[in-house]
Formats: structure tokens, C-alpha cells, sequence
């Protein structure tokens, strides 16, 4: 069993930062691809930016310059420096792993951006 658990959402004003990490636990030797998603209301669930095992990154086209993934993997845990933050990125941010195959998400974590 493989848990997900997410952490630092958050309000924050227009302009502003936040820092979500996602921690990954139970019967884990290798995550190929860590991720996160983010689904605002009445929207469809979309990919913010995922990173492989060697750190080979991929971004939304709307988040570019703006966020950076990272991860650890002694830790198993990845994260998400969001910066310069927009109304737009309001939205649950879900963690994603991919681990043997198998997809596996956290229970996501609220991030509101006021204006």
C-alpha cells in the first residue's frame, strides 16, 4: 500500500508564494514519476508539472517561470515552489505518483489565490 500526503496550501494574495509538498510512504523502492495536478471548480483535473527519477521536468504552458517542481528521493517527497501566484491557479492541488506502473494520488490540497 502506498499513502500520498499533502501539505502546504494555503490562501495567499495575488502576487504571493506557497510551498505544497507531498510525502510518499509504505511499500516504496522507486517512483518513476512524481507529479502535480490541480482541478478548479467545474473544471477538468489538469497536469501542473511532473518530474522523473533522474529530474527530467514537465510544465503546464500556464505555469511556466512561475512554479518549479523538486523532489527528494531519499525522502520520497516532492515539491511544488509556486511563485508569483494568479486568481487562476486557484484550485485543489492533488500529488501524483507513479511507482511500478501504478498510479497512486494524495487527497489533495485546497490553494486559493485572492485578488
Amino acid at each position: 500500500q502506498v499513502h500520498l500526503v499533502e501539505s502546504g496550501g494555503g490562501l495567499v494574495q495575488a502576487g504571493g508564494s506557497l510551498r505544497p509538498s507531498c510525502a510518499a510512504s509504505g511499500s516504496i523502492f522507486s517512483i518513476n514519476v512524481m507529479g502535480w495536478y490541480r482541478q478548479a471548480p467545474g473544471k477538468r483535473r489538469e497536469l501542473v508539472a511532473r518530474i522523473t527519477s533522474g529530474g527530467t521536468t514537465n510544465y503546464a504552458d500556464s505555469v511556466k517561470g512561475r512554479f518549479t517542481i523538486s523532489r527528494d528521493n531519499a525522502k520520497n517527497t516532492v515539491y511544488l515552489q509556486m511563485n508569483s501566484l494568479k486568481p487562476e491557479d486557484t484550485a485543489v492541488y492533488y500529488c501524483n505518483a507513479v511507482i511500478y506502473g501504478s498510479e497512486y494520488w494524495g487527497q489533495g490540497t485546497q490553494v486559493t489565490v485572492s485578488s
